[in-house]
Order: C-alpha cells, then structure tokens, then sequence
C-alpha cells in the first residue's frame, strides 16, 4: 500500500471536515455515501474528484473545509486499546532516535499503533519496522488502526504477539524503541538486537520509571551515557497586534531518553561529575 495520495479525493480516502469553528469530522469516503451531521448532510459523491483543500457545504448550507487528515490529527483521535503516543513525543522520538528511510526498527509496546504509524512514515518504503505486543487485545486495535491509516496492509510491518525478551528474533537493528512500563528489563535484549551505533529509545511516564531507566542504561555497560528529556508545547494566539500564549498548554505526558549501542567488548570512559558546590572543598 501507498504512504500517502495525492491528487483528486478518491474512494476510500479519509477526508477531514473542518466546519467553522474549527470541529474537525473525519470521513472515509466512498460512492453513495452520506456524512450526516446536525448542519445537514453532505453525499459523499461531492467530494470524491475535488482536490484538497476544496469547500463543501452541507444540505444546512454549513461550509466545511475538506483536506486529507495529517498523521498528527489521525494519532489522537484512534479507536484506543493502550493510551497513545502523543505526536510532540512520537516526533521527538522520530527526530532524537534519528530513524531514517531504510531503518531497520523494533518496537516494544505497540499500544494503539500511533507510534508504529509514525515509524513506518519515518521508515519508508525501504525500511522495516517489527512491534512487538503482549496483549493480543491491543494488537488488534492497533492494526486496524495502522491498516486503515495506510488503506491496507504494510509490508514493511511485522506485528508479533508476546514477551519481547522471550520472542525477539532480529540482530542488527538499528533502533530500538520501547514503550513499556518496566522497558530496564529488555535493556539487555535490546543491547544484543542492536548494530554498534545503533539508537535505543525509551518512553516513560513517571520520574521513577526514568531513574531506573537511566541507571540500568548505565549499568548495562555497553551504552553511552543516557541523554534523557521531556517536552512540552505551548500555543500562542495571534489576532494582529493580540499575540499572547494560549492559557492551556500540552504538558507533561513522558519523559525520553535515547543512548548508542558501543562496539562489543568496549568499555565506555569513566564518567567525570561536576561535584555540587556544598561538597566541593574548601580552599
């Protein structure tokens, strides 16, 4: 299947509809088809052949703004089995992992799918992505979920159901993700999967869950010193000379911490901390 159409909307697109106050309907087109909605109803057959960006109205005489929904809008508003990963956190992890077109990845807890979405547009046609899930209930959510983002099955998708210690299989990967409550109990698995120069990737939630994160990473001895962060994002609104931030923000959802995989047998450099100044010594 295609990562992404262009052209005319076609049967079997998923259409956004943006009505003036900015509710969004997601649609997913086909002949004969009728979106119903309390501003009246708009036949599907109205959209099919327009390009994006086309205004349609509804039998109400509501305008709404037609375009093919961005991945970012499709991740938050999923059927959930697991919670989703959050775009601002999917791009950080695209971006800080550095996956490329062609990667070779594997993810730990595929959740809903809205991470292995984001994977697989970062991937490409000639990459890969494997995801592993325990629970059989969240892997049927998730691939009807990538499935009908993408139209259709993905080559470049494995899903295995089970316990990524006990069923990982691959060796020279070059990203590890996990997604996991307890993700410091595959560091090893990871390690042993992993290419030297290869990225590991860990998403979690509480402060406690990054400690011992970051501790097992240093631990482990065949990683680089972890580099661990969260982010947050603020909308600001601009009406002319009006440009204040928004009073609501997205927040806190996880933190992110990456590190390398080392060429086996090697020992990373002692690490050098600055001493806090209540413990430096007199002078």
């Amino acid at each position: 299947m295609g990562f992404r159409r262009h052209g005319p909307f076609q049967p079997g697109d998923q259409v956004q509809l943006t009505d003036p106050k900015n509710k969004r309907h997601t649609v997913t087109l086909k002949e004969g088809g009728v979106f119903h909605t309390h501003k009246g109803s708009i036949p599907h057959d109205d959209l099919i052949g327009l390009p994006e960006g086309s205004v349609v109205r509804s039998s109400g005489g509501t305008a709404y703004l037609a375009f093919r929904h961005l991945l970012q809008d499709y991740a938050v508003s999923m059927p959930r089995g697991a919670a989703v990963v959050y775009p601002k956190d999917a791009a950080m992890i695209v971006a800080m992992a550095d996956v490329f077109p062609g990667a070779r990845v594997v993810e730990a807890g595929v959740g809903s799918g809205a991470l292995t979405c984001f994977l697989l547009r970062a991937v490409g046609e000639s990459g890969h992505v494997t995801s592993y899930e325990r629970r059989d209930d969240f892997a049927e959510v998730a691939t009807k979920n990538v499935q009908k983002f993408f139209g259709g099955p993905m080559e470049q998708w494995r899903l295995v159901v089970g316990d990524f210690v006990e069923a990982l299989d691959e060796n020279d990967v070059d990203r590890v993700i996990l997604d996991m409550l307890a993700p410091w109990e595959c560091v090893d698995a990871a390690a042993k999967a992993l290419t030297p120069g290869g990225v590991i990737c860990c998403y979690v939630a509480t402060t406690t869950q990054l400690s011992r994160t970051v501790e097992t990473l240093r631990e482990h001895g065949s990683f680089t010193e972890p580099h661990s962060w969260e982010t947050l994002i603020r909308d600001w609104h601009v009406e002319g000379l009006a440009v204040r931030p928004d009073h609501r923000m997205i927040g806190h959802t996880g933190f992110l911490v990456t590190a390398r995989r080392m060429a086996e047998g090697v020992v990373p450099p002692p690490r050098r901390r600055r001493p806090a100044k209540g413990n430096e010594a007199a002078t």
